[in-house]
């Protein structure tokens, strides 16, 4: 039917762009419709995210409280639009926040607006965040980074549904559902008294984890060869991968999981001379001998027959794997530029970066 083409459209767009960057001697119209893929739509393209995509389908119907954890850049942002858009809250907005790029003192006036004469420089009315997202769905990012007195006005407005604006006298009624998302432990923090219990449990009502990149071996290869595509549309270029550059992309452990797949692979598109892009246009970090995660493992199909285990562990196991965190740690740092993000990529504390990267310099420097 006519309707049905459209969507459709969508759907295949994904094949399109694979084999656009698959038979570059083979001029193939992959147009326009990729941009106009939903956030459900590109979950769907990862074979990976089957579970995680199920979640999605059962709470997006409902009014619940959702909160999305996963790594830096594993696309926490794209599971609440994809749960907004098969929400009946689809037709109102889907408004975005980012609680640790906003000062302190500024967020009670962004999240919940402020009269006019409220503070200095209040010269009229404003609307606050949750105000604009009335009838739709409030995005928090990086829930972790609020204070603790802002925890609470929070924790008052869900259960109350209702704000006050800054300066203001009479409360004011809402009609938004919350989806948070953080990259940090929100149950250690509350164990060391750096989130509150009772928001937590407010906020922990459906969680949803994404697993990292790592873990998703399947769909590293089609998403390479989706960005690919898109931007082979957009420079007009016939760039594809080599075997070999294949080959790095899957073995490489993806600390800044999506976000940094993505990057990398625009970077080798800008830099790589012809239409191949070698192993050296990746310019990928990676230990000499991966050590494949545990979950990894265990997700992976088993062998017809187990291998021999041996009787004892190495002598030299401990520095072997002191090598190899002092080796993410080093890259992390060259990839991010600075301590604060290359920790956060990690998912460790500053303070923890910086005193294991100092032991293993002094112990094992440029050798490692």
């Amino acid at each position: 039917k006519e309707e049905d083409i459209e969507p459709l459209s969508r759907l295949i767009a994904p094949l399109a762009e694979e084999l656009a960057a698959a038979f570059t001697d083979i001029p193939i119209a992959v147009g326009e419709v990729q941009e106009r893929l939903t956030g459900y739509e590109r979950i769907r393209q990862c074979a990976g995210l089957a579970a995680l995509r199920q979640g999605i389908e059962k709470v997006a119907p409902t009014r619940t409280t959702v909160l999305v954890t996963g790594e830096t850049g594993s696309g926490k942002e794209l599971v609440a639009e994809a749960i907004h858009e098969l929400s009946g809250r689809s037709g109102g907005p889907l408004v975005r926040v980012n609680c640790g790029s906003i000062a302190p003192t500024l967020l009670e006036s962004e999240l919940f607006g402020y009269e006019k004469g409220a503070f200095t420089g209040a010269q009229s009315r404003r609307s606050g965040y949750f105000e604009c997202a009335n009838g739709g769905t409030l995005f928090l990012d990086e829930i972790g980074e609020l204070p603790k007195d802002m925890q609470v006005k929070l924790l008052r407005a869900l259960q109350e549904q209702e704000i006050m604006r800054v300066g203001g006298t009479k409360p004011i009624k809402i009609d938004v559902r919350i989806i948070a998302a953080t990259n940090r432990n929100l149950e250690d923090m509350v164990k060391n008294d750096q989130f509150r219990e009772d928001l937590y449990y407010r906020l922990t009502v459906f969680p949803i984890s994404i697993p990292p990149l790592r873990f998703r071996k399947k769909d590293i290869t089609p998403l390479a060869l989706s960005f690919l595509g898109k931007l082979n549309q957009k420079y007009n270029f016939k760039k594809r991968f080599s075997n070999i550059s294949i080959q790095l992309l899957n073995e490489y452990p993806w600390p800044g999981n999506i976000r940094e797949l993505k990057n990398i692979v625009e970077r080798a598109v800008i830099i790589s001379s012809g239409d191949e892009i070698k192993p050296e246009d990746l310019h990928l970090l990676r230990p000499t001998n991966p050590v494949v995660p545990a979950e990894q493992a265990a997700e992976e199909a088993a062998p017809e027959t187990a291998a021999e285990v041996p009787d004892e562990l190495p002598s030299d196991l401990n520095e072997t794997l002191e090598k190899l965190e002092y080796h993410y740690l080093t890259m992390a740092y060259k990839q991010e530029g600075n301590v604060r993000a290359a920790a956060k990529a990690l998912g460790i504390t500053p303070s923890t970066f910086v005193r294991k990267r100092k032991r293993y310099e002094e112990t094992y420097g440029n050798k490692a």
